[in-house]
């Protein structure tokens, strides 16, 4: 039996995954849905890279191939239906629209929760497909994104597993359950907004302790997040000027700099890991961009001429300071001297339950291999005092110091099912 490798695509959007059900154009499993998918081989019978023809199908079949960015790629398996025997490739993509445009071989198109994929007539497979890629505690080990993104891929997680217990019928669910809800917690100390988000998701649970109740609260605080976030980073782009200051990696910064389209940006490099510089090459297409050292960044501020700072933050304290990228303190504390406003951007559920955090030290080689007895101090995180903050804005507007206790002790509440 010949074996045919395709390529089969997901691509995610604030939480969901595109689903294309195949219309009476194509040569099999028509009326069937599936993610964007093809063969390796092009029209001409040459063969590609899976990779290349991943993107490929994705032009052709959704026009969003300039919006997509490969964020895994699974351990191809086989399916044998029949007598056609297929070589699966599964792909991962973040995309930043949703703008899709068909072509001939989609009937209709949804944006959906992932467990649907459980509960659809679908091609053969497609869930084993979407297993291969799809978030776990492990994905949350993740360097590369923010806070906010991470804590999207934890509620993922835990909607896509309470689906699969629900199938499954077992009496020991809510046990299961409540232990990857901690696990996913404890993956990332330092970030409030993953624990606030899950400890949400099992609180609107804990009356029923059910997998439907928990993947219902899942996808409702899937939502409610990327509302959140959405709302936070309107707020602010209302709030900046034509110069603006920013550092390290944050969607809702990213976000808000778009909307807002300032005439220029002023970007520090983000050491450790250096993701300011990833920031700065994605601005261009919105304001003229400027990269500068971490060293050099506070006094570019005011040499630079900047009208406010913006940065995100991986948890506001009770008492309204501020844990964010190693770097934010000295930037906040220069603008504050040069009479600069510091804006932190962020939903409110990363407002922490209690005032502990994790400054999440990184390996001392990337700072120091040599031989000399030398400590060395390497946080990813630094904590910038909340009199050094103009404003946190949020979801539910400017916070002040006190409004941000408030939410603490609400967020102290959503904790309560674990006791």
């Amino acid at each position: 039996m010949d074996e045919q490798p395709v390529v089969t695509c997901f691509l995610r959007n604030d939480g969901e995954i595109l689903l294309l059900r195949r219309s009476d154009a194509v040569g099999s499993y028509r009326g069937q849905w599936g993610g964007v998918a093809g063969h390796v081989g092009d029209d001409d019978g040459r063969e590609r890279d899976p990779e290349t023809a991943a993107r490929a199908e994705i032009a052709e079949e959704t026009g969003l191939a300039d919006a997509v960015a490969l964020v895994r790629s699974g351990e191809p398996f086989a399916v044998e239906d029949g007598d056609r025997r297929w070589l699966v490739h599964p792909y991962l993509f973040d995309c930043d629209s949703r703008a899709v445009e068909p072509n001939e071989e989609t009937a209709e198109f949804e944006w959906v929760h992932a467990p649907e994929i459980l509960r659809r007539e679908t091609v053969p497979r497609l869930w084993t497909s979407y297993d291969r890629v799809r978030p776990r505690v492990a994905t949350l080990a993740d360097r590369t994104h923010g806070s906010a993104w991470l804590s999207l891929r934890g509620l993922e997680t835990l909607r896509d597993e309470a689906a699969l217990a629900g199938g499954a019928e077992r009496s020991d669910d809510w046990a299961t359950l409540a232990d990857l809800a901690r696990r996913l917690r404890d993956a990332r100390p330092s970030m409030a907004v993953l624990e606030n988000r899950v400890n949400r998701v099992l609180t609107a649970a804990s009356d029923e302790r059910t997998p439907e109740a928990v993947e219902r609260a899942a996808r409702g605080a899937i939502e409610q997040s990327v509302d959140a976030d959405r709302e936070a980073a309107a707020l602010a782009a209302d709030a900046v000027g034509d110069r603006v200051a920013t550092l390290s990696r944050s969607g809702t910064v990213a976000a808000a700099l778009r909307s807002a389209a300032p005439e220029a940006v002023l970007v520090a490099e983000s050491r450790p890991g250096g993701e300011g510089v990833g920031v700065a090459e994605s601005l261009t297409a919105v304001a003229d961009v400027t990269l500068t050292t971490d060293a050099a960044f506070p006094f570019e501020l005011a040499e630079w001429g900047a009208d406010a700072v913006l940065v995100g933050a991986d948890r506001v304290l009770p008492d309204g300071s501020v844990v964010n990228k190693a770097g934010t303190r000295g930037a906040a504390l220069a603008a504050a001297q040069a009479g600069i406003d510091c804006l932190v951007v962020a939903a409110s559920d990363k407002v922490a339950a209690e005032g502990g955090y994790d400054l999440e030290p990184r390996e001392r080689g990337e700072l120091y291999d040599g031989d000399a007895d030398v400590a060395v101090a390497n946080p990813t995180f630094d904590v910038t005092p909340a009199d050094a903050v103009s404003a946190v804005l949020t979801e539910q507007g400017r916070l002040s110091t006190a409004e941000v206790g408030a939410v603490a002790a609400a967020h102290r509440e959503w904790a309560a099912w674990d006791r």
